[in-house]
Order: structure tokens, then sequence, then C-alpha cells
């Protein structure tokens, strides 16, 4: 029997996540591969994690606290706002999600950058609005752009700050200039899930002064920086009428209990994070360095991958990669063509994939 599919959810391109290590062990059978690919923190998770995770077990029969009560409480004292201002999701594209359906109503447009994460495009198509494409300027968000494109019924705006997958930043002069270009009815969606690894202190970071503009949702991850990538956890902070709404409409369950008393315990051992940051910043001064010794021309980054054009075929040297035992991304599903994205990894992991994009790289003509 053939089903009639939602005309909107016909149009999606499926996100492709990373090739996974194991698969690519077993497809080429090879052992320890690296996998650079998907900006996965190195180093694993804090200890205090692994202790949290294995004294919580018991209770795993039991159905977790619909709202995390302590890892809320906690978030809330690190940031200065109240619990009701904070909404966890089963990452943070749990909350992309309920933020589209939440909040447009079929024909409703939400406006985002090209390319940008895929999950933006996803959840508003799934929630019967229209995604609205801005394509980048050079390397950047078109701030411009976007605000010249508001129409009277966008209700959305997703901005990625750093953005991925170039690693550029929005200043704070930039950002408050877009910001007073919006109307007071759309939402302000920034995506903050590198936040962590930015060094430039221009940087515009919407929970230095939180909830100053009740029309910004914060977004942040606990996948990258604190190693949480397995238990699906991200966190939204945003006036408290956008929280209840995401509220009423989530999953009572969304959050499974391990995963929240992970969260607290990474949140915990600051130590870990500052060494976890630190480990990411000395592998990205390593690969720019390493990658302009061999003539190529990495993007300047603020988070914890860069991208480098290889100025050859970006896919067909990411198969070559592959059978190395190295998984990084191409971009050129992105529009970039001659580029790879690779996040970066522990030194070792660094120097192989170095070794390993020397071995396979073109001569230059």
């Amino acid at each position: 029997m053939q089903f009639k599919t939602s005309r909107s959810i016909s149009t999606i391109t499926p996100y492709e996540p990373g090739k996974p290590l194991k698969e690519l062990e077993r497809e080429n059978k090879i052992q320890s591969a690296v996998k650079l690919a998907s900006n996965e923190n190195p180093l694993g998770f804090s200890p205090q994690v692994t202790r949290a995770v294995l004294e919580n077990l018991s209770s795993m029969n039991r159905y977790p606290e619909p709202v995390a009560h302590d890892l809320c409480a906690n978030l809330a004292d690190i940031f200065q706002v109240a619990p009701d201002n904070i909404v966890l999701g089963n990452g943070s594209d749990d909350l992309i999600a309920l933020l589209a359906h939440g909040f447009l109503d079929p024909g409703d447009k939400a406006l985002m950058p090209l390319p940008s994460f895929l999950m933006y495009e996803i959840s508003v198509k799934t929630a019967k609005g229209v995604p609205i494409m801005v394509p980048l300027s050079g390397f950047d968000t078109n701030l411009s752009q976007i605000a010249a494109s508001v129409s009277s019924d966008t209700k959305m705006v997703f901005i990625t700050n750093p953005f991925n997958p170039t690693g550029s930043i929005i200043t704070r002069d930039a950002f408050h200039e877009f910001a007073a270009k919006i109307p007071s009815d759309v939402l302000i969606v920034v995506d903050e899930a590198y936040m962590e690894f930015v060094r430039d202190t221009n940087v515009f970071n919407s929970l230095a002064r939180p909830l100053q503009d009740p029309r910004i949702v914060t977004l942040r991850t606990f996948s990258k920086a604190y190693g949480l990538a397995g238990f699906r956890i991200g966190y939204g902070i945003m006036d408290r009428e956008v929280a209840k709404i995401l509220n009423r409409i989530r999953q009572p369950f969304n959050v499974n209990g391990l995963a929240q008393a992970a969260a607290s315990a990474a949140l915990k051992d600051q130590a870990f994070l500052r060494h976890s940051v630190d480990t990411i910043h000395q592998g990205i001064d390593f690969l720019t360095q390493k990658l302009s010794a061999m003539g190529l021309e990495p993007l300047p980054t603020q988070s914890n991958f860069l991208m480098v054009d290889v100025r050859t075929d970006a896919t067909a040297l990411f198969y070559k990669l592959l059978r190395k035992g190295v998984i990084v991304r191409s971009m050129k599903s992105y529009g970039f063509d001659t580029f790879l994205r690779v996040n970066a990894g522990t030194p070792e992991e660094n120097q192989t994939f170095i070794t390993a994009l020397k071995a396979v790289l073109p001569p230059t003509p």
C-alpha cells in the first residue's frame, strides 16, 4: 500500500551524522581508527560523570524526574536565571523541534543561514513551517540579509554562534545592530553549541547577560565541551513565557535519568572542562600550523573544529582518508567543494590526521 506523505515531510533531506568509528573499522578491517568528524570531546567526559552514572544506574527501573530539579538549579545558579527560564532537551535539536512546533503555524516562515545545521530546516518543515535560507557572506552569517528577509509571516530566526561549519563568530556590536532590525514578535534562536571554545572576547555571548531581550532563546549543549554526546542532553535559557510553551508540548520524560545525572556531575567538574578546552585550543593551533605549512588554507576558527581548503575534490579526499582510518567531513554538500572540516582531537589523533592527509593529498601542480 502506498501511503500519502505530508508534502512538507517529502521535501526533507535526512540528516547524515558523521561516520561511526566501529562502522569504519568493520568495513575496512582496521583497528584504532580516528574520528575527527563530529566535533566531539576527544578526552571523553569527567570521571565524576562515571561515578554519578554508576550511582544512579540501579534506579533506572523508575521514570526520571520530568523536570531535573538539581540540574536546573545548578544551571540557574551558574547563569543567574530562575529555574523556570530553563528547558532541558534530548540534545539541543530536541529544543529546536519544540520551538518550531510551539511557535510556527502552517505557512509561517523561519529564517536561517545557508548552509547551517540541518535540524533547523527539518524541524521547521515537520512543523509545517517554511524555512527561508539566507546564503552566507563569504564564510560568515549574513546578518544584514537575514534582517532584510524578515516579512510579516516570519516567526523565528536561527543564528549559530560560533557558526558551524566555518568556525566564524558574531560579535556583540554586530548582533545588537542585527537585533535592532528584528520585529519585537520574532523569536531569535541563538544556538551556542560551541561557545565554550571561543577565545575572541568580542563575541556575542547571549548568556553573559541573559534574559535582557525576551526574544532571545539561547541553546546550549553538553555534547561538545562536556563530552556527553552519547547521553543526549542540551538546555535552553529563555523568557519564562517561551519556556511555558515548550514545557507544555515536550515529552514528559524527554531527558533520561542517566543523562540528568551525567550533566549535573559534568557541571561540577569545571577543572575537567578547562582541561578539555585547553586541549582543544592546543589542537586547533597545531592543526592550523601544520596545515598552513603544507601550503593549505585553514579558516580562522573560534570553535573546536576548522575548515581547510584542500584545493581538490573534498569528497574524493574524504574517502581516501577513510581508507587510512581517519574520519573527517567533506563540505561539498554544504557548497564548499574543496573544503574539509576537521575537529581537534588528542595530540596523537591530530598527528595521525596530518600524516594521513600528507599521504593522500594530490601533489601541487
